[in-house]
């Protein structure tokens, strides 16, 4: 290195240490170094507040952890689901029942309870047959002279032979909310199992069948399901409708997930448990047991 390039490294040494600059003022003048401490201070600008009072500090701050906006309706938030119980004391049925041959003899009448269940009220029952009889209602026909495998909704053993008239009043368990459906009264023997009697009144042989006409006033309920077409997650069918047309039934397909459910027929998971009484929830993305059934029909729980 020659010595001029020598003493040009050595004055940009002094400089870079001293921090000045090699320019020169107007008047030909070296600037005095500044402090470097001012220098760094100067080098950020002042925050400014913006219309709504917010500095550009605090505006960088909230873009780095944006506000979670306002969330839309939560399960907690969504209101309960209910359907408006019938008022107690209701009569919803009333009739005579009697035997083909008159050996029983009673009057059926089922009232509300005013909290979705229902009693069915037997007044003034008489037997002259040597077995007790017992009494259920029905969905689907039975015929006299048929044997039952199964005894009913809300059956009952009403007694053997009378002395006189007798009353009991039966929990009508097993109706659901809306016992319409069961549109028939079955009497039935129950004899003793063995028990040596003819074989036309012989244990669950059917004795008499009664047609249930029932009177259900109209019921309110804040929970509408309606079929939003199929998506991932909710592919299964509907398999039932209601008189209106509304989703009644829907069987589960595999990989349907409880939530994903709910959401396709436009009601939230509190209320798809609402509907289906027996249904077990360990969170929103539980997945359903392929081929069962979920009710979306309120008078079907």
């Amino acid at each position: 290195m020659n010595r001029t390039a020598a003493i040009s490294v050595a004055a940009l040494t002094l400089v870079a240490l001293s921090g000045c600059s090699l320019l020169r003022g107007s008047d030909g003048a070296l600037p005095v170094p500044s402090d470097p401490a001012t220098a760094s201070a100067t080098a950020t600008p002042t925050p400014s507040a913006t219309a709504d009072g917010t500095s550009d500090a605090e505006r960088l701050a909230a873009s780095a952890t944006p506000r979670v906006p306002t969330p839309a309706p939560t399960e907690a938030a969504a209101p309960d689901p209910e359907l408006t119980p019938i008022p107690a004391g209701t009569v919803l049925t009333e009739a005579d029942v009697a035997s083909p041959k008159g050996s029983i003899h009673f009057h059926l009448r089922v009232v509300a309870d005013g909290d979705d269940t229902f009693t069915a009220q037997y007044t003034g029952f008489t037997s002259t047959l040597p077995v007790p009889v017992g009494v259920g209602f029905f969905e689907k026909s039975r015929q006299v002279g048929d044997a039952l495998t199964y005894h009913g909704v809300g059956d009952h053993v009403l007694g053997g032979p009378t002395s006189g008239p007798q009353s009991v009043d039966v929990p009508l368990d097993g109706s659901g909310v809306d016992p319409s459906g069961l549109t028939e009264l079955v009497v039935a023997s129950a004899a003793a199992q063995g028990q040596d009697v003819p074989v036309e009144i012989a244990l669950d042989k059917v004795l008499a069948v009664s047609t249930v006409r029932w009177s259900v006033p109209a019921r309110q309920t804040n929970v509408h399901p309606v079929d939003g077409g199929v998506r991932a997650n909710a592919s299964g069918p509907v398999t039932a409708t209601t008189a209106s047309g509304a989703p009644k039934a829907y069987t589960v397909r595999s990989g349907d997930l409880i939530a994903d459910v709910a959401l396709r027929f436009g009601i939230t998971l509190k209320d798809l448990v609402w509907l289906n009484q027996g249904l077990q929830v360990f969170g929103d993305d539980q997945e359903l047991y392929q081929d069962t059934s979920l009710n979306l029909d309120p008078l079907g729980r």
